[in-house]
């Protein structure tokens, strides 16, 4: 199994960007996808944004799509999430998820990173 170390949280206001990094190692050969959740405080933990490692095919939360990019670095196993125009209800744990993205869009998740705290101020 893979494991998952992110980067690149903090605390912005309103309007501001920041940009998460995922690193993989260990199994990732064997990975399809991955992908972004967050976790916001007395809230379930819903998916934000996944990419297959092979083609570079994306899927997005309706509630960042336009503001969010996900991207890969297949040589460094690694993936981003670049965050723009950050709305304080985008304030959350992210984590990075190893997992399969369906072609219709839906992701499955199977191992987690340990999380990282984005917080956006008003």
């Amino acid at each position: 199994q893979e494991q998952l170390v992110e980067s690149g949280g903090g605390s912005v206001q309103a309007g501001g960007s920041l940009r998460l990094s995922c690193a993989a190692s260990g199994r990732t050969f064997s990975t399809d996808a991955m992908g972004w959740f967050r976790q916001a405080p007395g809230k379930e933990c819903e998916f934000v944004a996944g990419i297959k490692w092979s083609g570079g095919i994306t899927a997005y939360a309706g509630s960042v799509k336009g503001r969010f990019t996900i991207s890969r670095d297949n040589a460094e196993n690694t993936v981003y999430l670049q965050m723009n125009s950050l709305k304080p209800e985008d304030t959350a744990v992210y984590y990075c998820a190893a997992g399969t993205l369906s072609y219709s869009g839906t992701y499955y998740p199977r191992s987690w990173g340990q999380g990282t705290q984005v917080t956006v101020s008003s």
